[in-house]
């Protein structure tokens, strides 16, 4: 059996210390800001060699989340171009930090626009990345143009890129807002993308199929904390949480905990 590996997306400071001193046994972390479209600078004493023999002496596999401005998909040539851009130098230090994976949001297309095109798109992306470590494209909360909300617009989406080495992350909160049942996401999404690599397991503060992207740490919202459990137990593979940060040590441990018995 594969032991799951449980962690948190925490800030760049001291991810590491900050992970060991909850338990986690993975983490997440950007590699800059998040809203920047500049390269990534990593904020680690040392910089990213340093960053992963610590990471590797603490025991904790590591994740990176590209920036949220990254849009491969879209038709717009000033967002779609300095994102194919922007999304390899991720990947490359992802690399040099020793990730296991890193996390891209499906993006979206411009209204009016044929979502085949936006497929397309991410297909050329794919095929001319330099794929150094996995990539994972997450499914989204909301918008009506979005890549990887709606399963009917996953499964466009997968026709395009299944073939071509890109991973899958289910993010619970986005799943449940997009009106995904917890009860069927692993089974409806695997249906389409035959795979899941990584969840991100977030309670939701907002009602089912709401479109709404705000997450809730476990037990407070309205998804709860056992029916994520069972999300992550279904899938089989590593969990980050990315509940405030005030929670995020005992959702750590509840996941642990709770996996830990059949």
């Amino acid at each position: 059996m594969v032991e799951q590996r449980i962690g948190a997306h925490v800030k760049q400071g001291d991810p590491i210390g900050e992970s060991k001193a909850s338990g986690a046994t993975a983490v997440q972390i950007f590699l800059g800001d998040p809203q920047d479209w500049k390269a990534p600078k990593l904020g680690y004493p040392g910089g990213a060699e340093a960053l992963r023999a610590d990471a590797e002496a603490a025991g904790l596999t590591v994740y990176v989340h590209a920036p949220y401005v990254v849009n491969v998909a879209t038709t717009n040539n000033r967002i779609r171009i300095p994102s194919r851009k922007i999304l390899q130098q991720h990947v490359d230090v992802a690399a040099q930090v020793g990730a296991k994976g890193l996390v891209v949001h499906g993006g979206h297309v411009l209204k009016g626009d044929d979502p085949r095109v936006g497929a397309d798109n991410w297909r050329k992306c794919a095929e001319r990345l330099d794929a150094k470590v996995p990539v994972f494209i997450e499914n989204t909360a909301g918008g009506d143009y979005a890549m990887a909300r709606r399963l009917d617009r996953l499964a466009m989406l997968w026709d395009a890129v299944g073939d071509t080495g890109l991973g899958f992350c289910l993010d619970t909160c986005h799943a449940f807002a997009a009106g995904i049942a917890p009860e069927d996401m692993v089974e409806k999404t695997k249906a389409i993308t035959g795979r899941i690599d990584l969840v991100h397991a977030n309670d939701s503060r907002d009602p089912f199929d709401s479109g709404a992207d705000r997450h809730a740490t476990l037990g407070s919202g309205t998804i709860g904390a056992e029916a994520i459990v069972e999300v992550v137990r279904a899938a089989g593979v590593d969990a980050i949480v990315e509940t405030p940060h005030e929670g995020q040590a005992d959702d750590v441990a509840y996941l642990m905990s709770h996996l830990a018995t059949a």
